[in-house]
C-alpha cells in the first residue's frame, strides 16, 4: 500500500513538473513574433569641399543641414535612425589621421528630433573624405540582425583615402549577405564622383541620384527613409521587344531592363473592363550624355492606335528622368449569361532620345526601371479628371458665383453714384 502511494505521489509530481515546463512554452509559442524595426543611417560628408556655395546660392553644408532638418521632421515612428559623419573633426594634412576621421554623430535607435537637429547644427566643413571607412563604420552601426537596413550616403566628392576603394567596400558588405542597401546622393558631382557613387550603389542594389538643389536633396532622402519603412517590391529583370506582338507579358510589379540610345522597347499588359492601368518608367544616365534628352512612355492598342502617353525632357541637371501614364478602361456592357468580359492587351512603348559624345560607350544600354500597376477603375466622376479639371470644378463654380455677385454689387454701386451725381 505504501509503495503504491509513493508511486502515485511521484507520478503526480512528475506531471506537475512537466506541466510547469511545457505550458509556458506553449503559451509563448502562441504569442505573435514582434516585427523588427527598420534601421537607417544617414552618412554625411563634412569635408572641406562642402564650403562651396553652388546650391541655391548657399554652401553645400547649409543645404545639407536644411535638408536634414526637414527629413528629421518626417521620419516615420517605426524607423530607427542614426547619423554618421566623415571628415568632420580633423582639419590637418596628416593623411593617416584624416582617413580615420569618421564617427557616429547620433546612434541608431528611436529618434529624438530635437537632439538630432542640435547635433547636425554643430557641424562645419573640416577635413578629408574617407568614404570607405565611413561605410564600414555605418555597417557596424546597423548590425547584422534581420531588420531592414539602409545606408544613405550624401557627399560632394570622391573618396580621398585610396587604396581603400569604397566601391570594393560596398561589394564586401553585399557579400556578407546581411541585406544592407546603400543609396548614394552626389551634390553637384563631377564625372569621377558620379562613377564612384554609382558603383557603390549598384554593388548593394541601391540607387544613385545627382542633386543640384536643396529641395531635391530633402525630397530624395525622405523617399529613401520611407522606402526603408515600407520595402519596395524586388525588381524583376525583363527584356523588351522591338515589336508589340513579340513583347513580354507583364503582371503588376517592378521591372528592370536596359535600353540603348534612341531605342524603342515594347511590353504588354492585359487590362479588364473597369480596371485602370498605371505605369511609370525611369531611365538612368549612368554615363556622360549630351544635355538635351527625353523619355517617352506610350500606351497603344494592338492595332497601333495610341491611347495615352507620358513624356518628360531633361537638360543635364539630373541623372534620372521619369514619366508615367494612367489609362482607365470603361466598364463593359452587361453580357448575356455568365460570359466573362474579355481583357484588352495594351502595348507599352518605352523610348528615349539620349545621345552621347563619340568617346562614350553605348553598350550596355542605360538602366530602365518600369513600374506596372493595375487597380480598380474610378467609380464616380469625382474620382477622375473632368475636362482636365477634376475636383477643380468646385473651385471654378465658386469663382463664377463670386464674380457674378461682385458684378451685381459693382453695378448697384455705380447706379447709386450716378443717381447721387444727378441729384446734386
Amino acid at each position: 500500500m505504501i509503495t503504491r502511494k509513493r508511486l502515485a505521489t511521484g507520478a503526480c509530481a512528475l506531471l506537475a513538473a512537466l506541466s510547469a515546463v511545457l505550458l509556458p512554452t506553449s503559451a509563448a509559442a502562441d504569442e505573435p513574433v514582434a516585427k523588427e524595426s527598420p534601421k537607417v543611417e544617414l552618412v554625411l560628408d563634412v569635408s572641406g569641399s562642402m564650403r562651396a556655395k553652388d546650391i541655391d546660392g548657399k554652401s553645400r553644408m547649409t543645404a545639407a543641414k536644411q535638408a536634414f532638418n526637414e527629413v528629421l521632421d518626417a521620419v516615420p515612428e517605426e524607423v530607427r535612425l542614426g547619423i554618421r559623419t566623415l571628415g568632420a573633426d580633423y582639419p590637418g594634412q596628416d593623411r593617416k589621421r584624416g582617413c580615420k576621421d569618421t564617427r557616429q554623430l547620433y546612434p541608431v535607435g528611436p529618434l529624438d528630433r530635437t537632439e538630432a537637429k542640435t547635433a547636425v547644427a554643430t557641424l562645419a566643413p573640416t577635413g578629408w573624405t574617407p568614404i570607405g571607412p565611413a561605410l564600414l563604420g555605418a555597417a557596424d552601426d546597423l548590425g547584422e540582425d534581420g531588420a531592414t537596413k539602409r545606408i544613405v550616403l550624401i557627399t560632394d566628392g570622391e573618396d580621398t583615402c585610396a587604396p581603400l576603394d569604397p566601391c570594393q567596400v560596398a561589394r564586401e558588405i553585399a557579400a556578407k549577405g546581411i541585406h544592407l542597401v546603400i543609396d548614394t546622393l552626389g551634390l553637384v558631382p563631377d564625372a569621377k564622383t558620379r562613377q564612384q557613387l554609382t558603383c557603390i550603389a549598384e554593388a548593394t542594389g541601391g540607387t544613385y541620384t545627382s542633386v543640384h538643389r536643396t529641395e531635391e536633396l530633402s525630397r530624395r532622402v525622405r523617399q529613401l527613409v520611407d522606402r526603408a519603412a515600407d520595402p519596395v517590391v524586388t525588381p524583376v529583370a525583363t527584356r523588351g521587344a522591338v515589336r508589340c506582338d513579340e513583347a513580354p507579358q507583364l503582371k503588376p510589379g517592378l521591372y528592370t531592363d536596359r535600353e540603348a540610345f534612341g531605342e524603342h522597347r515594347w511590353y504588354r499588359v492585359d487590362l479588364l473592363p473597369g480596371q485602370e492601368l498605371r505605369a511609370s518608367v525611369s531611365v538612368s544616365a549612368d554615363r556622360a550624355v549630351n544635355n538635351d534628352y527625353g523619355v517617352l512612355l506610350r500606351a497603344v492598342t494592338l492595332h497601333g492606335r495610341e491611347i495615352v502617353r507620358g513624356s518628360e525632357a531633361g537638360d543635364g541637371r539630373t541623372d534620372v528622368i521619369s514619366t508615367g501614364l494612367r489609362y482607365p478602361k470603361p466598364e463593359a456592357d452587361d453580357e448575356p449569361g455568365d460570359a466573362k468580359p474579355a481583357a484588352e492587351t495594351v502595348c507599352l512603348q518605352v523610348s528615349n532620345s539620349f545621345s552621347a559624345p563619340p568617346s562614350v560607350k553605348t553598350t550596355p544600354g542605360m538602366p530602365v526601371e518600369l513600374t506596372v500597376d493595375v487597380v480598380d477603375g474610378p467609380s464616380t466622376a469625382s474620382d477622375v479628371a473632368s475636362f482636365g479639371l477634376g475636383r477643380g470644378w468646385w473651385l471654378l463654380g465658386v469663382l463664377v458665383l463670386a464674380g457674378f455677385l461682385a458684378g451685381l454689387l459693382w453695378g448697384w454701386l455705380s447706379r447709386w453714384r450716378v443717381a447721387v451725381w444727378r441729384t446734386n
